[in-house]
């Protein structure tokens, strides 16, 4: 028996999930352990990284529907064949993030909703929230299949931009998201939001310095301007293709995803 903790992630991943080994599974240096966690439809391998002889470390993949999944924890050894040595169950939910990230994306273009978030800056959160809440949030947010045809200035584009009107970049920057506007900025309609009024003639650029956000000015004005440092945190994907390859740089754990 191995214990997992927690037992559970959100579908986007990308939380540590640390293993607690049994006494007899407690070994040499040269055993290297693998969790597979298999799905109805997908399965995936994650490495681990031992932080002391009785426990490991590892990070939670991003997953295809809420589910209860099996997980195997596997040590392998050179020379010898891989072994299942424990098997636990785990679970994949959706939550406040994900709902929210949701209710973002399709709520893109609707002024209603838009003023809505505006209605909730005023109660800012602190600064430790802000980090948590973007962190999440852009997580969410990758994990999402946006529809190809899906735009961070919502569905209607025959809007010149001489319209004023809040934008979803006008939101994360209201609020010192510094990586979901790196997010948007990647996405059609992402620089183009970069120039909108508001109805008080405030651009997603002079809120940014309005509100004293160096970082986030920068990133919105250099022409070279790189990912945020605090985006090293989170997971990348080093290949695609027939399956997915990702690596998490902070933990140096990789993941494979491949089709059940």
């Amino acid at each position: 028996v191995m214990k997992l903790n927690p037992q559970q992630a959100p579908l986007y991943g990308d939380s540590v999930i640390t293993v607690q080994l049994t006494e007899e599974d407690k070994v040499e240096d040269d055993v290297v352990f693998y969790l597979v966690f298999t799905g109805s439809t997908v399965q995936h391998c994650t490495s681990t990284r031992k932080i002391n002889p009785g426990s490991l470390e590892t990070i939670s993949p991003g997953h295809d529907c809420c589910e209860t999944v099996k997980v195997a924890l596997c040590a392998s050894r050179e020379g010898h064949p891989v072994l299942v040595v424990a098997e636990e169950s785990f679970q994949f939910v959706q939550d406040e993030a994900y709902d929210a990230a949701q209710f973002l994306a399709t709520c893109a273009g609707n002024q209603q909703a838009l003023n809505f978030t505006r209605f909730l800056d005023r109660s800012r959160p602190p600064a430790a929230d802000v980090d948590f809440l973007d962190e999440k949030l852009a997580l969410a947010f990758r994990h999402l299949k946006l529809p190809a045809e899906w735009n961070v200035l919502g569905a209607d584009q025959s809007l010149t931009e001489n319209v004023p009107r809040e934008t979803l970049m006008h939101f994360a920057v209201r609020l010192g998201l510094l990586r979901l506007t790196w997010f948007l900025l990647q996405q059609p309609g992402g620089r183009g939001a970069l120039s909108i009024h508001n109805n008080e003639g405030a651009t997603p650029v002079s809120l940014a310095l309005e509100r004293g956000y160096q970082k986030l000015h920068q990133l919105l004005t250099e022409e070279e301007a790189r990912e945020p440092d605090s985006w090293s945190t989170l997971s990348h994907t080093v290949h695609s293709g027939e399956y997915s390859v990702k690596h998490h740089r902070g933990l140096d754990v990789y993941m494979l995803t491949a089709e059940a």
